[in-house]
Formats: C-alpha cells, sequence, structure tokens
C-alpha cells in the first residue's frame, strides 16, 4: 500500500517540479578554426586517411607551398638534359638516342655549345625525315626562358603569355641551367 501511495504522489508532484529542473541542453561539439599555419598542418596530419588521403595531402602542401617554390626546384638540371647539334644527322641513331631519353624537346646547340633552338619530338613524329636531313631543318627558333630564382607563380604567368610549355633555364650569369616544362608544374600540383 505504502508502494501504491508513493506512486501516486510523484505523480502528482513530478508535474509541479518540472519549472525547478535544470534543463539539459545538448552540447553541440564546437567547431576549431586553425589560428596559424602550424596548427592546420597538425589538424590535416590528425585527419584519419579516410577522409583524407596521402595523395590529397600531398596536392594540399603542394597548393600551400606554391608561393614559396622556385622554378629551380622543379626544373630538370644541365646535366640530364639531351642536347643535339645543330649538324647532326637526324638518322636512327640519333632519333633513338632522343626517344629513349624520354623527354619531348631537345636543346640544338652550335659549336659554341650556344643554343640555336629546340627541336620538338612532335615535329619529328610529324614529318618524312630523311638520313640526310640535319636537326638544324627541324629547328624552333622561338626558345622562351625563365631563371632559377623565377617562383613558380611567375613561371605560369610565362607560360600564359608566351603560349610556350617548353623553357630554358639561367643561371644568375645567365648560363644554362636546365629546363621546365608545364608537365612538371602540373606534377608537382596535381601528384
Amino acid at each position: 500500500m505504502f508502494e501504491s501511495l508513493m506512486r501516486k504522489f510523484v505523480k502528482f508532484i513530478d508535474p509541479k517540479l518540472e519549472k525547478y529542473r535544470v534543463k539539459k541542453v545538448p552540447l553541440k561539439p564546437k567547431k576549431y578554426t586553425p589560428d596559424t599555419l602550424k596548427e592546420f598542418i597538425e589538424v590535416l596530419q590528425r585527419t584519419p586517411k579516410t577522409i583524407l588521403s596521402d595523395e590529397d595531402r600531398n596536392r594540399i602542401a603542394a597548393v600551400m607551398n606554391f608561393d614559396a617554390r622556385k622554378v629551380s626546384d622543379l626544373m630538370i638540371k644541365k646535366d640530364k638534359m639531351v642536347f643535339v647539334h645543330q649538324k647532326d644527322f637526324l638518322g636512327p641513331l640519333t632519333l633513338d638516342k632522343l626517344y629513349k631519353s624520354g623527354f619531348t624537346n631537345f636543346p640544338v646547340v652550335d659549336d659554341k655549345e650556344k643554343v640555336k633552338g629546340i627541336i620538338h619530338t612532335e615535329a619529328l613524329n610529324a614529318l618524312e625525315i630523311k638520313k640526310t636531313d640535319r636537326a638544324e631543318k627541324y629547328l624552333d627558333k622561338n626558345v622562351c626562358y625563365l631563371h632559377v630564382n623565377d617562383s613558380l607563380k611567375f613561371a605560369i604567368e610565362e607560360i600564359e603569355r608566351t603560349n610556350s610549355y617548353y623553357f630554358l633555364v639561367l643561371d644568375k650569369s645567365d648560363s644554362l641551367a636546365g629546363f621546365f616544362t608545364i608537365q612538371m608544374l602540373l606534377d608537382y600540383l596535381l601528384g
């Protein structure tokens, strides 16, 4: 009987006590906004790979570091380049050497090692080459240059301005240091 009486009392008093109860408000997680670049990078590093893959992380890092990068960071250095002498015959041996290099553009030099132009493999593929043809016959004299300390942003501006995708890169003394292509830039940005 006591239990029954207690139930009735609770039923009676419970609605009257409602106004005195502290209401529980569900807490929403506060959105975290990093204040510094370092904090942002830490957030990226903590993000699970199910949300942000290694490829995505690398792409974000490339974009974030874009302004600090220079042409020299991406270019192929001179010692890795393949040159063609302007008097070279474009016979099977020379063509084989060019194709095996993996490059698509080749600086053409004179006897003093001065660049006279570029040979593009598209020109070699599209034309009927005779064994007696010399490199200078297929020479593109329109050569574009960048400097090793030029920013990648400047390189993009030059690509747009010149409508060129291949640049020879000069060092501080204006000597040939290497080459730079739009493909290198795309690979850097897109992985």
